[in-house]
C-alpha cells in the first residue's frame, strides 16, 4: 500500500467524507506504534477475542494483501495477542498492519519487521489458545465503529477509519 499519507492530511482534505477518528485515549491507556512501518493503511478485517489470539494467528496466516487486522481484545493487560512469530506470518503473508485493543509481545523483533503495529500496551506473556474468537463482525471500541470491509489509516498522529478508500494502493 502507497504510505504517502499523513492522517492529519486525510481529514483535512475530505472534509465531505464521514470519517471517524479513534479517541487517543481509552480509559488512560494510549496506542502506541510497535513495528517497523510506522505509516500504514488498508482494507480492515476485524475479529474479536478476549486473552486468545487463536484467531489472529489464523487470519495473519492467509494473504493479507492490502488489508489491515484489527483486533478488539477488551483492552486485556494479562496477555498479549500477539508476538514475532505471528507477525513474521503477517509480513510473509504480505499484510500491511495489525491494530489491537490489547497487548503484543516480543516488540523489539516486532520493532524490526516490516508491519504496520499499533497496540495499547507490551506484556511478556503469552495468550491460550482455545480456538475462541469471532471474525468480521462489528467492532466498537475507541469511540469508533469498525466494520469488516472498512478502510483504516494509522501513523503516529492517529487512526482513521472511512468506509471508503482514500489513498490508491
Amino acid at each position: 500500500m502507497n504510505t504517502e499519507f499523513v492522517t492529519c492530511d486525510l481529514l483535512d482534505d475530505n472534509p465531505d467524507k464521514e470519517l471517524q477518528v479513534m479517541c487517543p485515549s481509552i480509559d488512560g491507556k494510549y496506542f502506541k506504534s510497535y513495528g517497523l512501518r510506522k505509516t500504514f493503511g488498508g482494507q480492515v478485517v476485524t475479529v474479536k477475542c478476549f486473552e486468545d489470539n487463536s484467531r489472529v494467528k489464523e487470519l495473519l496466516a492467509t494473504d493479507g494483501t492490502g488489508k489491515v487486522l484489527v483486533v478488539d481484545g477488551g483492552a486485556s493487560m494479562r496477555c498479549a495477542l500477539m508476538g514475532d512469530m505471528i507477525a513474521e506470518s503477517a509480513v510473509k503473508n504480505h499484510w500491511n498492519g495489525v491494530i489491537i485493543y490489547g497487548c503484543v509481545r516480543d516488540v523489539d523483533a516486532i520493532a524490526e519487521l516490516d508491519l504496520g503495529v499499533h497496540a495499547l500496551a507490551a506484556i511478556p506473556q503469552k495468550s491460550n489458545r482455545k480456538g475462541i474468537g469471532e471474525v468480521d463482525i462489528t467492532l466498537y471500541f475507541g469511540g469508533v465503529t469498525i466494520h469488516a470491509g472498512d478502510y483504516i489509516y494509522a501513523d503516529n498522529n492517529g487512526i482513521v477509519i472511512s468506509k471508503e478508500k482514500l489513498v490508491e494502493a
